[in-house]
C-alpha cells in the first residue's frame, strides 16, 4: 500500500469514528436550540452503548439494537425535561446525576457481556459513488451509519434554518415569552425535541459499540459524551459546524497518534490535548472584542459571512425554565 493509499485509509477511518459523534452533537443541538441543556450525554451513550449491544446479541437484529439504545437516551432526556419543566429543579444537576447512574448501570448491567463478539455493522458503499477518486472512498464506500449522520446534519441544519416548525424550536429557545405569546405550547415543544435529540445520542452510543468499537467493555464511551457536549458550542449551535468540528476532533486525534509515533520522546498526554487546545482557541476567537474589530475592519461584503462564522453565541434563553403553558 502507497503512502496515498495509507492516507486515504486513515481519513476513511476518521470519517467513520466521528460519524456516532456527529449524531450526539446533532441530538444536543437539537435539545440545546430549544433551550434545554442535557449534560447526561456521557453516561446516556455509555448505557445506549451496553443496551444497544446485548438487545443487538441476543436478538441478532442490528435495528432492535438501535431503537433500545435510543429508547434509553429518550428516557435520560425526559428525565432532564421533567425535572426541568415540570420539578423546576436545575437542568445541570440531573444531568451530572444521570451521567453517574448512566456510567454506573452500564457497567452493572454489562459486566456479562464483555469481550464478546457480537452482530456489527456492514460496509455497504453505492454503486458508481464510491468509485469517485477520494471523495469515493472517504463518504461513498462506508456503512450505514456514516451515511444516516450526515444525512442528519443536512435534515436537522434544513429542519432548523428552512422550516416553520424549526423556526418555533428556535424561537423557543431564544424567546420563549414571545414564541408563547404566538400561541406555541413552550413546554411541549421542549419535551418533544429533549426526547428527538436524546433518541439521536442513544443512537450514537449504540453506533460504537455495534459499528465504531465493536463489543461491550466498561467504559467503553466514556468522555465522547463530554467531547459532544464541547462540539456543540464550538459548532456554534449549527448542526454543520458541529460536524465539521466533529471531523477536525477525529482529525486531530490521529494527528495527535501519528506525532506520538514520530516523536516518542515526548508524552502523550501532551499530543492527546491537541484536540482540546483548538477548541479553547475557537472559542476564544468567537468571543473576543479583538474579533470584532478585525471583522469591522474587513471589507464590508465580508463582515456578515465572517460574523457569521467567527462569532458564536448559545441561545439566549438556555437552560431557563419557562412558567406554565
Amino acid at each position: 500500500m502507497n503512502e496515498f493509499d495509507q492516507l486515504l485509509k486513515t481519513l476513511s477511518s476518521i470519517v467513520l469514528q466521528s460519524s456516532p459523534l456527529i449524531l450526539a452533537v446533532c441530538g444536543e443541538t437539537i435539545t440545546e436550540r430549544a433551550g434545554l441543556i442535557n449534560l447526561s450525554l456521557d453516561g446516556t451513550m455509555l448505557l445506549a452503548a451496553m443496551t444497544g449491544f446485548i438487545v443487538g446479541l441476543k436478538t441478532n437484529n442490528l435495528m432492535l439494537g438501535f431503537l433500545a439504545a435510543a429508547i434509553v437516551g429518550m428516557f435520560f432526556a425526559l428525565i432532564v425535561a421533567f425535572g426541568s419543566i415540570r420539578l423546576k429543579q436545575s437542568q445541570v444537576a440531573i444531568g451530572f446525576v444521570l451521567t453517574l447512574l448512566g456510567d454506573d448501570l452500564s457497567a452493572f448491567l454489562g459486566q456479562n457481556f464483555t469481550r464478546i463478539r457480537g452482530p456489527y455493522v456492514m460496509k455497504l458503499g453505492i454503486p458508481i459513488l464510491k468509485d469517485i477518486p477520494i471523495l469515493g472512498p472517504l463518504f461513498f464506500d462506508q456503512d450505514i451509519v456514516v451515511y444516516f449522520a450526515f444525512i442528519m446534519v443536512g435534515l436537522t441544519w434544513w429542519f432548523l434554518f428552512r422550516t416553520q416548525p424549526g423556526l418555533k424550536l428556535r424561537g423557543v429557545g431564544e424567546r420563549p415569552e414571545a414564541a408563547f405569546a404566538r400561541g406555541v405550547k413552550v413546554n411541549r415543544v421542549r419535551y418533544i425535541y429533549a426526547l428527538v435529540g436524546g433518541g439521536l445520542v442513544g443512537i450514537a452510543g449504540a453506533a460504537y459499540s455495534l459499528d465504531v468499537k465493536l463489543g461491550w467493555s466498561e467504559g467503553h464511551t466514556r468522555g465522547l459524551g463530554w467531547i459532544a457536549l464541547a462540539i456543540v458550542i464550538f459548532g456554534g449551535w449549527s448542526p454543520i459546524r458541529g460536524a465539521v468540528g466533529a471531523l477536525l476532533f477525529g482529525g486531530t486525534k490521529a494527528l495527535a497518534t501519528v506525532l506520538q509515533r514520530t516523536f516518542p520522546q515526548i508524552s502523550v498526554v501532551a499530543f492527546n490535548a491537541i484536540p482540546w487546545v483548538l477548541m479553547i482557541a475557537v472559542l476564544l476567537v468567537s468571543t473576543s472584542d479583538l474579533t470584532e474589530r478585525f471583522i469591522n475592519w474587513m471589507p464590508k461584503t465580508w463582515r456578515r459571512p465572517l460574523r457569521r462564522f467567527l462569532r458564536v453565541s448559545a441561545p439566549t434563553s438556555l437552560g431557563v425554565p419557562f412558567g406554565e403553558d
